[in-house]
């Protein structure tokens, strides 16, 4: 098949197909195509030469381009994740990653959503660091989507006042709740620090080892529950109790209120005296934050 008798979707998926294959580990476009074909047979097919490039070196050319900038987008959305595992564990990861799932918008912002479900099911490519790598790849997630996402009019504390136990709400939609196994908020937090003093430093000294996996001796197992939020364009990282996080996390699921908050104190450590100021206090701090909405359909 010819550029000439392909229809224009054709001929648009077969470049597509092409510029999406993973390079060489010299940075360079595979010679055989995934049916077995040479891919300078391929590029023939669809890529007319010039005076001093052949078909195959123009289409490495937006094979190069597609491959380093999905690179480059994915690596600055988890600057804390390519600290964990190191610059070539990462770069693995990321075509490992980027091959199974492949861009499919127009945006680069969504490159970066299936990968802390990705690696929980591929775990190999994080080795010994596999679980808090994961949790990592969740907090960096989740600031993407707390950053961009909607804003809705928040109730105040005079209307929840008014609901009742059978009442539904909603949470803002840039509120992202985790539940994480080691404190990898607090880490991401400090690596990102880190990344951008040695951006700045970037001209004043080369840095040590930069290939090397940060040191995490001082990270312990720790369960940990986090919420990710926006204020004023800038986001941030709350921890919450167990307990605030199950309330929560029941509103979200589309639980009443009396649900939610029964379910929240199920093998609940918190002494029954403590829970209903536990409870006055939450929802202060949710109306302060407006992070509680009316209930969307």
């Amino acid at each position: 098949m010819t550029a000439s008798t392909m229809s224009l979707e054709e001929l648009q998926r077969t470049m597509a197909a092409a510029v999406m294959m993973p390079l060489t580990s010299d940075e360079e476009m595979q010679a055989v195509a995934p049916d077995g074909r040479a891919m300078s047979d391929v590029a023939e097919g669809f890529v007319a030469p010039n005076s001093r490039l052949s078909a195959f070196e123009r289409l490495e050319i937006y094979n190069r381009q597609y491959w380093f900038r999905v690179l480059s987008a994915l690596a600055e959305d988890f600057p804390a994740l390519r600290r964990v595992l190191g610059e070539n564990r990462f770069h693995a990861l990321s075509v490992a990653y980027l091959t199974a799932h492949p861009s499919r918008s127009f945006s680069l912002r969504n490159l970066g959503s299936k990968l802390a479900e990705w690696l929980a099911a591929n775990p190999q490519f994080a080795g010994r660091r596999s679980l808090i790598a994961v949790d990592v790849a969740r907090v960096e997630w989740a600031f993407v989507e707390a950053f961009d996402s909607a804003e809705e009019t928040p109730l105040t504390l005079e209307q929840i006042g008014r609901l009742g136990g059978d009442s539904y709400v909603s949470l803002q939609p840039h509120v992202q709740l985790l539940e994480l196994e080691y404190p990898a908020d607090e880490l991401a937090l400090r690596l990102h620090d880190g990344e951008k003093k040695q951006t700045s430093e970037a001209g004043i000294a080369p840095e040590k080892n930069a290939d090397a996996p940060v040191s995490l001796r001082e990270v312990k197992r720790r369960k940990t529950w986090v919420a990710a939020h926006r204020v004023d364009m800038s986001v941030y990282y709350r921890r919450l109790a167990r307990e605030e996080y199950a309330t929560l996390a029941a509103f979200r699921d589309g639980q009443t209120l009396a649900d939610a908050l029964a379910s929240a104190f199920v093998e609940s450590a918190m002494p029954e005296r403590n829970r209903a100021g536990a409870v006055q206090k939450w929802f202060a701090s949710w109306a302060e934050l407006g992070w509680i909405c009316a209930a969307r359909p």
